[in-house]
This record gives structure tokens, sequence and C-alpha cells, in this order.
């Protein structure tokens, strides 16, 4: 294996695509080139790195993650155990984390279409929690998958959550849509 930089590297998304299972019809000839790259390797290594320190802060709840749906199906596969909320724009949910559940996931139902840029907004009982901004979506999609903290969420006492979802413009700011999370704690 070379350890010279790539003449041309492979595409990141391709990369995490690979590392998820999911690279489809490019996997062999990305498997012949990863063979041959030590760079290419070494960079998808950092990526499975980085995969188990994500997973680490998610377990010890660290942190708020936007994810992919091949990602949610990773963790399916490893056996993880998920509670699905979903919402559409404008509704109120109530939901909880059990002491059993490793994760939550929340689908978050909106038209991304034509949006370059998306802000999240999440804020606890009427204040601001949370900023994240130009986080990763498929505009295709129709949803946008949220992992909130599990962990953190499992210590919080009843509480009421709302995410909003925001386009950056060139015209400024659109709201995309608002969720309403009324968390009860267990028992």
């Amino acid at each position: 294996m070379s350890a010279r930089p790539c003449a041309s590297p492979v595409d990141f998304a391709l990369l995490a695509d690979y590392w998820l299972g999911d690279a489809g019809a490019q996997e062999p000839a990305l498997e012949e080139h990863l063979f041959g790259c030590g760079h290419c390797t070494a960079r998808l290594a950092e990526l499975a790195r980085l995969g188990a320190g994500v997973r680490t802060a998610f377990l010890a709840g660290a942190l708020t993650a936007v994810v992919s749906a091949p990602f949610v199906e990773k963790l399916r596969r490893e056996g993880v155990r998920l509670r699905e909320y979903r919402l559409r724009p404008g509704e109120t949910l109530s939901c909880t984390i059990a002491a059993s559940d490793d994760f939550v996931v929340s689908r978050l139902a909106a038209d991304l279409r034509g949006v370059k840029r998306l802000d999240l907004l999440r804020e606890i009982e009427g204040r601001p929690a949370l900023e994240m901004h130009d986080v990763p979506f498929d505009p295709a999609a129709g949803e946008l998958l949220v992992l909130p903290p599990a962990a953190a969420l499992k210590k919080m006492p009843s509480h009421v959550e709302r995410v909003r979802l925001v386009a950056v413009e060139e015209a400024g700011r659109r709201t995309i849509g608002e969720y309403t999370f009324d968390h009860r704690a267990e028992p």
C-alpha cells in the first residue's frame, strides 16, 4: 500500500456510504482502490474512528446529531434499541425514553426541496437549548432525522421541548417546520 497522497481521493460521502455498507455498485471498484491506496484507506480508518467516537458520545448523552437513514439502519442492524417518533410540522407529540432505550430518533417531516442551508433550533421550556447551523440533510428525503442525547434525556424531568427547522436563504430565514415534544419522564 502506498503512503503517498492520492491523485484522485475517494469522495467523503462515498467513503461514508462504504463504511455504512451502502456503496452499492461502486463497492468493487472502491475496494480495489482502497487496497492499493494508503491515503484513502487511512481516511476510511479515520471515518471509522470518528464513527466510534460519535457512538460513544451519543451513549454518554453528550450531543445531539442529525443523521442519515442509512446510519439509523446501521444502528438497528447492530442491535441498538431505538425508540422512534415521527412528527409533521405543527404537531405536538407525547413522548418518553425508557431506561432500556439506547437512542431516540426524531423523524421530522419537512418539505426540504429547494433548501440550500438548514438550521435546527431547540428550546426546552421556552429557553434556548441548542442551535445547530448548516445541518446535513437530503432534500428529497422529506424528513430530517435527529438523535437527541439519550443519556441526558433519561435524566431530565418531564418538560416541553420545541424544535424548529429554519431555511437560511439569501432573502433571510424561513421556518420550515416547528415540532413540539411533550416529554414525560419515566417513573
